[in-house]
């Protein structure tokens, strides 16, 4: 035993305790604990104050090393009843039992792993005694009187004498709080990765839809044109995304969607006015939201408001007493406005992607400038997050 005190540190035990270190490693170690045991134990020793064959240096020497184990450890005599505990011990309970009283175990309270009481009686270490066998594997959590709770392994052996007779038993029981507490975030990992997949699955085949719908629907005169007009939509559903990607948690910001669209049209000169609360947007609404705000951005730089220097742009949202989203755009200061002979693709777009949330579209042809008001129902707006500005 001496040899192997020698290399055997705590950072060793610490290391054994934890699972690691390969075969020989951990032979060595648990070696070392049953030699230690021995001398407290050897030929009949039931209490440290009165060992039979062990010189007393021995057992001090033995009782310090076994002090000093950050892992908990104690003993108990053949009837259960605890004769030695380490402050490793006294740590994992939360409490110091009475020797030679408490039995089995010196927990104040016992569950089993999913939360059901155990009794002491039922304990590794009772099992183990009645049985005269060692209890493998098994996991339970002990409860503090302050009412902490600590899983832990218990790894309970039988001590016998040197006539074969067993004497008591040596228990050492491994926190594995930091063990557990790893599994569950492994377990939280992988539920967020299989979400975020079928998320990323959902919003790839949402937004291959839309490009195929757009594109057999955009009409132009000449190819430049077309690819022009396609090429902008397109764009529109790659921010719509970018913010999604960005708010993940909570979803793409309604205000940062219609400044993004706006930027480019002198949003810093006073053109562009917007009024509204905070409000996250999930996959399925952010694109056709995103959608329609390009198509009246897009049609009020080429005829609107924004074609001209003085035009002006505002765009605000309020919660209708219904609870829907009310979004109004409004134009002035740009040429007049008359209502079309026949109704464009972009304001047909605007109220196909608005009836996709389930909601309606008004336009109204002032002749100061356009009014489009869309009223979306909450529930199709998910996630929903609002906040006063």
């Amino acid at each position: 035993m001496s040899v192997i005190v020698e290399v055997l540190s705590r950072r060793d035990v610490e290391m054994y305790l934890s699972g690691g270190g390969d075969a020989p490693f951990r032979d060595a170690v648990a070696d070392f604990l049953r030699d230690t045991l021995d001398e407290l134990y050897e030929p009949a020793a039931v209490s440290l104050a009165t060992i039979n064959g062990v010189g007393m240096a021995d057992a001090r020497r033995a009782r310090e090393l076994l002090d000093a184990l950050p892992a908990a450890i104690y003993t108990t005599d053949a009837a259960g009843r605890i004769t030695y505990y380490n402050q490793a011990a006294v740590n994992l309970w939360g409490r110091r039992p009475e020797l030679g009283n408490d039995q089995w175990c010196g927990s104040w309270r016992l569950y089993w792993p999913d939360g059901t009481p155990m009794a002491h009686d039922e304990c590794p270490m009772a099992v183990t005694l009645r049985g005269e066998q060692p209890v493998k594997g098994a996991e339970a959590v002990a409860e503090r009187p302050d009412g902490t709770r600590v899983p832990f392994i218990p790894y309970p052996t039988l001590l016998r004498n040197g006539a074969g007779a067993v004497v008591g038993a040596v228990n050492m029981l491994v926190d594995i709080t930091e063990r557990k507490a790893a599994e569950t975030a492994l377990r939280d990992r992988e539920a967020r990765l299989a979400l975020l997949m079928r998320e990323v699955d959902h919003r790839a085949r949402n937004i291959l839809s839309t490009v195929l719908a757009i594109t057999r629907r955009t009409q132009a005169d000449s190819v430049p044109t077309f690819v022009d007009a396609l090429s902008g939509r397109i764009h529109a559903l790659s921010r719509a995304h970018t913010l999604l990607a960005e708010g993940e948690a909570v979803g793409a910001d309604l205000k940062r969607m219609v400044e993004q669209e706006l930027a480019a049209y002198g949003g810093g000169e006073g053109r562009v006015k917007i009024a509204g609360f905070r409000l996250a947007l999930g996959s399925d609404s952010a694109q056709p939201l995103a959608m329609a705000l390009h198509e009246l951005a897009t049609n009020a730089a080429k005829y609107g408001a924004l074609s001209v220097p003085g035009g002006r742009v505002a765009v605000e949202w309020s919660w209708s007493a219904d609870g829907r989203l009310a979004l109004r755009w409004v134009e002035t200061g740009g040429p007049a406005v008359r209502r079309p002979s026949r109704q464009g693709f972009g304001s047909e777009l605007i109220e196909l992607l608005t009836r996709q949330l389930g909601g309606e579209t008004n336009f109204h042809w002032r002749p100061q400038g356009l009014v489009c008001e869309l009223n979306i129902p909450a529930s199709t707006l998910e996630p929903v997050q609002a906040a006063a500005q």
